[in-house]
């Protein structure tokens, strides 16, 4: 079993940053794919980055150049860093765990609430 807890929303003006961190309890961080989801009203849940165990990353294209993701196996956490935020990307953000597989295993956190407006 493994618990996500995010932290690191808020309210930011359009232009603005904040970094979204996620801390996993349990063993075996490490084989884990992190990644982090986003849910606006009325929409699906979408992707917007993700970190493999080894270190591979990739990106929802409305992220790219503007948003990091990076992890500490030590520390078990994984971070979002979001610069040049927009309106748009006001969202619930939920931290994931994902492992595939014969032993397939899906962890979510509960979110934390994104709003950018000025």
């Amino acid at each position: 079993q493994v618990q996500l807890v995010e932290s690191g929303g808020g309210l930011v003006q359009p232009g603005g940053s904040l970094r979204l961190s996620c801390l996993a309890s349990g063993s075996f961080f490490t084989i884990y794919t992190m990644g982090w989801y986003r849910q606006a009203p009325g929409k699906q849940r979408e992707l917007v980055a993700r970190i493999t165990s080894g270190g591979s990353t990739n990106y929802a294209d409305s992220a790219k150049g503007r948003f990091t993701i990076s992890r500490d196996n030590a520390k078990k956490m994984v971070s979002l860093q979001m610069n040049s935020l927009k309106p748009e990307d006001t969202a619930v953000y939920y931290c994931n765990a994902y492992r595939g597989g014969l032993a397939k295993e899906d962890y979510w956190g509960q979110g934390t609430q994104v709003t950018v407006s000025s």
